[in-house]
């Protein structure tokens, strides 16, 4: 669709069609049509890029497994932490982080470059640039970027 975007149409199991148009900016209009008469348009939707986003999380959930934990319904939040090239604790044990005795929040991974390092120890050596994978309360993972941002 020259000058509006690209259109993808599937006809699904039930023979309905459903067409999705992308425009340059994220938007994405959701159309629905009639079964009787398949050029009827029957429902149409415009999503904001962000909208969009959430209607594909609900659709396909990238983090959905039923051996998962739900950790919102039980308080807990679980979180990515970014620590910097030049973080304070690049190069220090996780230990010293006293992440768990002071937060009451726990380092569950850490992910480095292409490599997941899960459960680490206190002994695990940090590097500016891993990502920590931090869960426990909102107040305690909050309290816990504040350490880990530390430069």
């Amino acid at each position: 669709m020259p000058g509006i975007g690209v259109r993808y149409d599937l006809v699904t199991r039930e023979r309905r069609r459903l067409s999705v148009v992308a425009e340059p900016d994220g938007v994405r209009t959701l159309s629905t049509y009639r079964k009787d008469d398949p050029d009827d348009r029957a429902m149409s939707v415009r999503l904001a890029a962000d909208e969009a986003a959430a209607v594909v999380d609900a659709l396909m959930p990238a983090h959905h497994s039923p051996s998962l934990l739900s950790t919102t319904e039980l308080g807990l939040v679980a979180e990515r932490v970014v620590l910097s090239r030049t973080s304070h604790w690049s190069g220090r044990l996780l230990g010293e982080t006293r992440m768990r005795t002071d937060t009451g929040v726990s380092i569950v991974a850490v992910l480095r470059r292409a490599e997941a390092i899960p459960s680490p120890g206190p002994e695990f050596r940090l590097a500016g640039g891993d990502t920590l994978i931090v869960i426990g309360t909102r107040e305690g993972v909050d309290t816990a970027v504040e350490i880990l941002g530390r430069e």
